[in-house]
């Protein structure tokens, strides 16, 4: 089973397949040159990084992601103004401390090697780390593959469908939406009640339920940040914050959100302000990745200011749904923007956050698949073409689009009775083969779409 604790992960943006998918691999190879008794020996390494991780590394801070993990720091715990003045350390001292205890020297510039024209088999994340002693010999070498979301797996997991977090086996099996369908009817249970279930096989209730609950606060969190820091965005681009102008000008006009009917405005200030701080390198919750955090708390956010009777157990509530959801996708499909697009990620955040919201206005099971079906299937086909190699142009927007669609997903699907002609399991497999099927210049490479039109001022 996929946890949503392995769904949701707290780590710093701007990609959770670029940035903190290359931390958590620097961070095991050095835990696996400890293991295997060879980090007192190793003097210098040597970094490669190939396919996409490659081609939009530099815009994603896959080199800064890297040399962090390097260091010892986890995702979850290193805040973004540590890291920088770790970074800043390793570029003017060209050492680092590998593990946070060996000190050796390590040079960004020729240490890093950024080989975008060759990919590895398995999936186009990829990035190899070796090892040499005093006399230049090589003591250990390991492939890591970032697989989207955050996940990663080294080359002896690659292929085993294997994640970076075990769990137990779950109270209630499931593989695909129809099987979740069966198993919530035969138990007589929400997919919420099913998916908590699960969840306590390994967890107390009382955990899993504060675990949640911090999952929406650092939601909460980020989305604060981004309503009130100005500037640039870092890059090339140039790009302004929005948010937090939008902001001053909604308050002004509709001081109180509950009563606004200007609705649609405030959830694209809400998913804008968390993909601002998400594309300036803040922490975010991945949801299902960090490139589409953004979807998921605005629609939390909708909930809560305009849903009579909202309260946090109906965001656990969401956040359990999501997280069968976007489980499925995982499994049976894939959360990668370089393996499928766009759709991968804002189309799947879109599907997560349309069933959860049909789960808290009281949709049944069946009208919460329908709504989950809904958004992923007027996804299909959505590229992913960062300008810039940059998470910033369009994907901000596209996650208010992305939360926008979701609303209108689950109205939807509630004014029908959860019959329909498309079933989730099909509109999976249709993503899956859809994204086989895209170029790869539009899959998180930057090498078509608007990363080659935009017009360059």
């Amino acid at each position: 089973m996929l946890s949503s604790f392995e769904l949701f992960k707290v780590g710093l943006g701007p990609s959770s397949s670029h940035t903190t998918g290359p931390m958590k691999a620097a961070l095991r190879f050095t835990r696996y040159l400890a293991d295997q008794t060879r980090g007192q020996k190793v003097t210098k390494l040597d970094v490669r990084l190939y396919g996409s991780l490659a081609l939009t590394g530099g815009g994603h801070h896959t080199d800064r992601a890297i040399m962090l993990g390097l260091c010892g720091q986890k995702p979850q715990d290193t805040e973004p103004e540590e890291a920088d003045a770790l970074i800043e350390r390793i570029a003017s001292t060209k050492t680092l401390s590998l593990g946070g205890q060996i000190p050796i020297k390590f040079d960004p510039e020729t240490d890093i090697r950024f080989e975008g024209e060759t990919s590895l088999p398995f999936h186009t994340n990829a990035m190899r780390f070796s090892a040499f002693d005093g006399q230049g010999d090589m003591i250990a070498s390991r492939i890591y593959y970032s697989i989207g979301g955050g996940f990663v797996v080294d080359e002896d997991e690659a292929g085993r469908n294997a994640r970076d977090v075990s769990n137990g086996p779950p109270k209630h099996v499931y593989a695909n939406a129809k099987e979740l369908l069966a198993a919530a009817d035969k138990a007589g249970l929400s997919i919420a009640q099913l998916m908590l279930e699960n969840e306590c096989v390994t967890r107390s209730r009382a955990d899993v339920l504060a675990g949640l609950d911090g999952i929406w606060g650092h939601m909460q969190a980020c989305m604060e940040h981004g309503l009130h820091r100005e500037g640039l965005l870092p890059g090339a681009l140039r790009v302004r914050r929005r948010a937090p102008a939008l902001y001053t000008k909604l308050k002004v006009q509709n001081p109180d959100p509950k009563v606004s009917c200007e609705r649609s405005d405030w959830v694209n200030l809400w998913a804008m302000a968390v993909n601002e701080e998400n594309a300036s390198g803040g922490r975010v919750v991945t949801a299902p990745t960090n490139g589409a955090a953004g979807v998921l708390p605005a629609v939390i956010n909708y909930y809560l200011h305009f849903v009579g009777g909202a309260d946090a157990a109906g965001v656990r509530t969401f956040l359990l749904t999501a997280a069968a959801i976007g489980g499925l996708y995982k499994r049976n499909a894939s959360i990668s923007g370089a393996e499928v697009g766009c759709q991968g990620e804002v189309g799947v955040a879109c599907s997560m956050a349309a069933g959860a919201l049909a789960a808290v206005l009281g949709g049944t099971n069946a009208q919460i698949e329908n709504a989950a079906e809904i958004g992923m299937e007027h996804n299909l086909g959505m590229t992913c073409d960062p300008v810039g190699g940059l998470v910033q142009i369009p994907c901000i927007e596209r996650n208010a689009f992305g939360a926008a669609m979701a609303i209108q997903a689950a109205r939807l699907a509630l004014l029908g009775d959860g019959k329909h002609s498309i079933s989730l399991d099909e509109v999976i497999k249709t993503m899956r083969e859809t994204g086989r099927d895209m170029s790869t210049k539009y899959k998180e490479t930057a090498q078509g779409g608007l990363a080659v039109n935009i017009v360059e001022c």
